[in-house]
């Protein structure tokens, strides 16, 4: 054995006897009580409250795999599994609520947190989502679509993600959820490794060169593996169809294009598990791209809406705020917060939509692993 592989071996070794003495004293702390565990916004809240609260609210704790999205209760099977004591658990609260108050010295003035929730369920409601049926999907590093289900806790057979889009009044609401892994990544390393542009704007203008047309060029930018539906975390990115005719242009535009299909992909599993879509809302920092948005619509065959504001992340955790502190009264008095700036119709002719989304899949095919 060399000498280098000896080191290495000693440094796993010894960062495994670090986690193995992290995981006693927290077992031991958790015994006599001394310990708390929750998610981010649990940890945020306890800190800002200076240890006064221990709280999250519902659509945070439905990511933990210890909470039952159906009784709305920290389930005693998963907690048993996983050997979680009850006691160190946050209380979990509706969506907007009262989550106590950030103690002063923080913000020069006490103010009260009236508002939690995950980071795609906060824009879902940013961008008024709350009626049946109602989608969004945000674009940024990857792509995040989630679809209202009203009081139906769907079971997806599509491998989507069921969960809790946000509880009111102690009224929880449903949303089916899928992710993929790359999209304005994909770009980034289109500007960053490649230099085949020098900004994420490039690319607008060059997908408008081609007309849309990439030669035949599918890309699956599957850098980190595929993500639902697929859930292949060996599948590898691909070029396929290059001929000596391929141009920069054309390898941008499928690189864009491949952000559309793949929503796709997800939209279709949504349709298939049984939920309702006649529209897609868009936000994110991709969506500005206007080829893209209109491609989309093309690709989906839906109307595709975006926002005045696109950041709605933010604009939903203030809108969960506002109702917890009584400045919105209603869901639909928030809904209102919400303003159209622009809506993409599908125009595409259906055996072009056909031949491109055929192409995607063989492509996809080549990639998975």
């Amino acid at each position: 054995m060399s000498s280098a592989t000896r080191a290495g071996l000693d440094k796993i070794s010894r960062q495994m006897g670090m986690a193995s003495a992290h995981l006693s004293c927290a077992a031991r702390l958790a015994a006599s009580g001394n310990l708390c565990f929750g998610t981010v916004d649990s940890f945020l809240i306890w800190r800002l409250t200076k240890g006064g609260r221990h709280v999250t609210d519902a659509s945070n704790a439905s990511r933990t795999l210890l909470f039952d999205i159906g009784t709305q209760a920290w389930s005693d099977e998963m907690m048993r599994y996983f050997d979680v004591p009850p006691r160190i658990l946050p209380q979990v609260l509706d969506s907007a609520a009262d989550f106590g108050v950030a103690d002063a010295e923080w913000f020069g003035a006490p103010i009260p947190i009236c508002g939690v929730a995950g980071d795609q369920q906060a824009a879902l409601i940013g961008q008024g989502c709350f009626e049946l049926g109602m989608a969004k999907s945000t674009y940024g590093t990857g792509c995040f679509a989630m679809i209202n289900t009203g009081d139906r806790k769907l079971t997806s057979h599509q491998n989507l993600l069921t969960t809790v889009a946000y509880r009111l009044d102690g009224v929880t609401t449903y949303a089916l959820e899928g992710s993929i892994f790359s999209a304005g990544v994909a770009v980034k390393w289109l500007r960053d490794k490649l230099g085949l542009v020098v900004s994420a704007a490039e690319t607008e203008a060059a997908a408008q060169r081609t007309g849309g047309d990439t030669g035949g060029v599918f890309l699956v930018p599957a850098f980190t593996g595929l993500g639902a539906p697929h859930w292949d975390a060996n599948a590898r990115g691909t070029i396929s169809g290059l001929t000596l005719d391929t141009d920069r242009d054309q390898l941008v535009t499928a690189t864009l294009a491949s952000v559309a299909y793949q929503s796709e992909e997800l939209v279709s599993a949504m349709l298939r598990d049984g939920a309702q879509l006649a529209r897609l809302r868009v936000d994110g920092g991709m969506v500005v791209n206007d080829w893209l948005c209109q491609f989309l619509a093309d690709v989906l065959n839906l109307p595709v809406e975006r926002p005045e504001i696109t950041e709605t992340t933010a604009l939903g955790a203030a809108t969960l705020a506002a109702l917890g502190a009584g400045q919105v009264s209603s869901l639909e008095g928030a809904g209102q917060l919400w303003n159209l700036e622009r809506e993409f119709l599908p125009g595409m002719e259906p055996a072009r939509r056909k031949a491109l989304l055929d192409g995607w899949r063989r492509a996809v095919a080549r990639a998975l692993s």
